[in-house]
């Protein structure tokens, strides 16, 4: 039997030290990735409600934190719960919940038997509550600049949930899209009697293309809102059909669309 060369003074060397790295490297994050989305049109705010933590019961002084994406910002953390206290950073860069209670379990169930004394026995138990995170949605309001283009993904949406110590215990990555403002249907008025080919007008975002379409989603007509103050209007290429309808203007820009408000019509 061909007994087992002995490693290299150098390999062994390199082989302990990766064995120390690996035995010291802290651990993975526990449970399933934390996840959270919001579409915010520019200069307005918006929830981004944070959930899907799995990891184990964390106790007091663990923290989820939220990192917003450039150029949002993070302006108030309204979930109002005696033991998770909100925080928001002077820059709002961040904002963070922070559990204050004690850890009430990990959501398995406990069970206790008891005998009666002739071989038989019963068994009963009651699930414990969901420790802190668990199941739980925690809300964000973000703000987005009114200069935001829609349809822009923002980039550096995270967050991370550490324990008391500071270690990471979980962590995931939200979405943040701006939206688009919806378009205006300024002309025609509603209730007033319409010819069979009217002019139809509102604004939009500048660039956006706006399509109107009737009660049966039908196109009416078409055009793009010119910048700087978004206006556009178009005229029907055929008749629009005698009596009572609604008129609705969709627009899109960059992948990201909205709708007006539907108008009633009356044509003669």
């Amino acid at each position: 039997m061909r007994r087992p060369r002995p490693l290299p003074a150098a390999l062994a060397c390199s082989a302990a030290l990766l064995l120390t790295v690996l035995a010291t490297s802290p651990a993975p994050a526990e449970g399933r990735e934390l996840w959270g989305s919001v579409t915010i049109v520019p200069g307005h705010q918006g929830l981004l409600e944070v959930a899907g933590y799995g990891g184990p019961a964390l106790g007091a002084g663990s923290r989820l934190t939220l990192t917003a994406p450039q150029p949002a910002e993070v302006t108030a953390t309204p979930l109002v719960d005696g033991v998770y206290r909100g925080a928001v950073a002077a820059d709002g860069g961040t904002g963070s919940y922070t559990f204050t209670g004690t850890a009430t379990g990990t959501g398995a169930g406990a069970g206790a038997g008891t005998g009666t004394g002739t071989g038989a026995g019963s068994a009963t138990g009651t699930a414990a509550e969901p420790g802190p995170w668990l199941g739980r949605t925690f809300p964000f309001v973000l703000s987005v600049p009114a200069t935001a283009v829609p349809g822009t993904r923002l980039s550096g949406c995270a967050m991370v949930v550490t324990d008391a110590a500071g270690a990471r215990r979980d962590q995931g990555a939200c979405t943040v899209t701006v939206g688009l403002p919806d378009p205006a249907l300024t002309q025609p008025l509603a209730g007033v009697p319409l010819g069979r080919r009217p002019t139809i007008a509102g604004t939009a975002y500048p660039g956006a293309q706006v399509t109107v379409r009737d009660q049966n989603e039908d196109e009416v007509c078409s055009t793009t809102a010119t910048a700087p103050g978004g206006t556009w209007s178009c005229v029907p290429g055929t008749d629009l059909p005698a009596g009572a309808g609604r008129l609705q203007a969709t627009a899109t820009f960059n992948g990201v669309s909205a709708a007006s408000e539907q108008i009633r019509i009356t044509v003669t």
